[in-house]
């Protein structure tokens, strides 16, 4: 009896300490996040790609693809801006465990077992912004698709650092039925090996 007190003790106190890490992660990540529009441009974006993929006439199409260009630069912007800002952030806070489930502490507890929160931003920023420039010219539809990926990894990314990997795969699943996996295929190539080296995939 003593001993399934103590566990259920320590189950208890392991999830009040990991609620807390992951309430003053939000909070960290939201007050930075908070001063820009990025969320709301990502939907405009997501949005408009549909909304231009499902037009039928080819003036109006070309008319839609020409206002979202300018969405993703404004977009490219703030999130460059975003990343350089998180960048002040102290290195112990940043660190993002790669353990599947959220540990309390584990990135002080097992610190080779981590990355940088901040040095993914500026990964995903370059992605953003290179995708944005279409330097690989893609065509409209192939740029939305990569783009879309661009930004959904970014959010899992987030997701991640706030929670843990597992819950962000879950959350990327859930609200836009792509996988984690999938998404790492559908990003730019740069993105791809600078994420993966990374994170140690």
């Amino acid at each position: 009896m003593e001993i399934l007190t103590l566990v259920t003790l320590f189950v208890i106190g392991a999830y009040i300490l990991r609620s807390r890490e992951q309430r003053q992660r939000i909070a960290l990540l939201g007050s930075h996040l908070g001063r820009y529009q990025i969320e709301r441009l990502m939907e405009t974006l997501t949005e408009g790609y549909l909304r231009c993929l499902g037009e039928d006439d080819a003036e109006r199409r070309q008319q839609i693809w020409s206002l979202l260009d300018s969405t993703e630069e404004k977009l490219s912007g703030q999130f460059d801006s975003f990343a350089a800002a998180f960048a002040r952030v102290d290195a112990a806070d940043a660190r993002v465990s790669k353990l599947p489930l959220a540990v309390p502490f584990a990135h002080k507890l097992f610190p080779a077992a981590t990355f940088d929160l901040r040095e993914a931003l500026v990964i995903h920023a370059r992605g953003i912004a290179e995708v944005m420039r279409n330097e690989a010219s893609r065509t409209p539809k192939s740029k939305a698709f990569t783009m879309s990926a661009e930004l959904f990894l970014m959010q899992h990314t987030c997701h991640w650092f706030c929670k843990s990997k597992t819950v962000a795969s879950a959350r990327m699943l859930a609200r836009h039925k792509t996988s984690y996996e999938q998404l790492l295929e559908a990003v730019s190539p740069a993105t791809r090996r600078a994420y993966g080296t990374l994170i140690g995939r």
